[in-house]
């Protein structure tokens, strides 16, 4: 979404002032920490800061939405292929409890969360494990497949798993730790969903090598072919590039994926314009002509209920705009004979935007022809009293909508 961080100020010396969106703090942070003209630096947590327009109306750090997800891993200089780093997990061995609320349990495959803390730390690459960037305690991951969340997506940062660049070897601290999260979740029986959380961007510039990300998604794909409970997401929000790129990234994304022989996972796709929802069918119509020799493509869209849809606000437009905002899409998944899941969505605690979740809940529901699921944005250890905070047992999104929620789980 719009308020996480440009993948800009991920390299390169710092410069005079943060722009629009930017990253403008935190610990380890060596960049800008003033931001251009109309947009204010706001503390989210002492990991990062964030330049947001000085005319939103609230400035707490509680109020930023951004997409840092966490890595557990040191980042030591050695290196390795993919295919050669593996890690062994403990079984969570929690039982799921029958759904409450509106749900019925039959619609929806997938219900979950995002799971952030890999993504922090931008400013600090490679960062260390526990300083710049974390991933999800086996705890919380425990906690919510017990109430029936079966899928969670976990962001990791391109330029930490591949230093050397998109061809390279990755790193092998960071590969492993990531894929000793990632197997605690799908030993669970949960799915896991893999997050390049870099929007279409690498070391600050947009990415166009189609040879090379295939590369990158083969490299990958090789150490997690033989969990089919893993879930490979292209790339997360690709914003403000020329549509063909999109296009042609995603397909070098599925071309890649494919050819590690990972055949049995789901593929998720995501577009341009930070991959909205309500934008989709004036801006990533093109996407319909993905291929994949296993059609197992799902759509990945995200959605925000506030005025600009980035989910800096805990004020919802009305309490039908969930319903709203995504009847476009699904209409266009309709028509293409294609599968959907929102990847991401959120809205403040309150009773407004409780009813357009509960909206676009039991429209993806209604719509489970097309509509896989939805993951709510966002958890992770280190969010604080982040206005969407889903982190047991006390985050404020945890704390008002886990009983509404977990009613349209599977």
């Amino acid at each position: 979404m719009r308020s996480l961080l440009l993948i800009s100020a991920l390299a390169g010396p710092a410069i005079a002032q943060g722009s629009a969106w930017a990253q403008c703090g935190g610990v380890g942070w060596t960049g800008a920490t003033t931001c251009v003209s109309g947009y204010t630096c706001v503390k989210s947590n002492e990991y990062y800061s964030q330049c947001l327009p000085s005319t939103a109306t609230t400035t707490a750090a509680s109020t930023l939405k951004t997409s840092t997800k966490a890595s557990t891993s040191t980042n030591a200089a050695t290196t390795t292929t993919a295919s050669t780093v593996k890690a062994t997990t403990a079984t969570a061995t929690a039982t799921a409890p029958a759904a409450s609320g509106s749900g019925n349990g039959t619609g929806l495959t997938w219900l979950g969360v995002n799971e952030s803390g890999g993504e922090f730390g931008q400013g600090s690459i490679p960062g260390a494990y526990g300083t710049d960037f974390i991933f999800p305690s086996d705890s919380t991951i425990d906690t919510l497949v017990a109430e029936g969340y079966n899928i969670f997506r976990v962001p990791f940062l391109m330029e930490r798993m591949a230093p050397s660049g998109l061809t390279g070897t990755f790193s092998a601290a960071y590969l492993a730790n990531y894929t000793a999260s990632i197997e605690y979740i799908t030993s669970a029986g949960a799915y896991a969903v893999l997050d390049p959380h870099n929007f279409g961007r690498y070391n600050g510039a947009i990415m166009n090598d189609t040879a090379g990300f295939q590369t990158f998604w083969k490299t990958l794909a090789t150490a997690f072919a033989d969990n089919a409970k893993v879930i490979f997401d292209t790339n997360n929000e690709y914003h403000d590039e020329d549509q063909t790129v999109v296009l042609n990234m995603n397909q070098a994304a599925i071309d890649g994926i494919r050819a590690a022989g990972a055949t049995s996972q789901y593929i998720f796709v995501e577009g341009n314009s930070y991959s909205g929802a309500w934008t989709w069918t004036t801006v990533n119509t093109n996407l319909a002509a993905l291929t994949d020799t296993e059609d197992k493509i799902v759509y990945e869209m995200h959605q925000y209920l506030d005025s600009d849809g980035s989910g800096t606000s805990d004020v919802c437009v009305s309490s039908t705009i969930g319903a709203e905002r995504i009847s476009d899409a699904t209409a266009w998944l309709q028509a293409n004979g294609k599968k959907g899941i929102i990847g991401e969505f959120a809205g403040g605690a309150n009773t407004q935007c409780k009813s357009a979740i509960v909206g676009m809940l039991d429209q993806l529901k209604a719509n489970s022809d097309v509509w896989m699921g939805a993951m709510w944005w966002g958890g992770g250890p280190w969010w604080g009293d982040y206005i969407y905070s889903f982190e047991p047992p006390s985050g404020v999104a945890y704390s008002y909508y886990d009983s509404v929620l977990k009613g349209y789980a599977p």
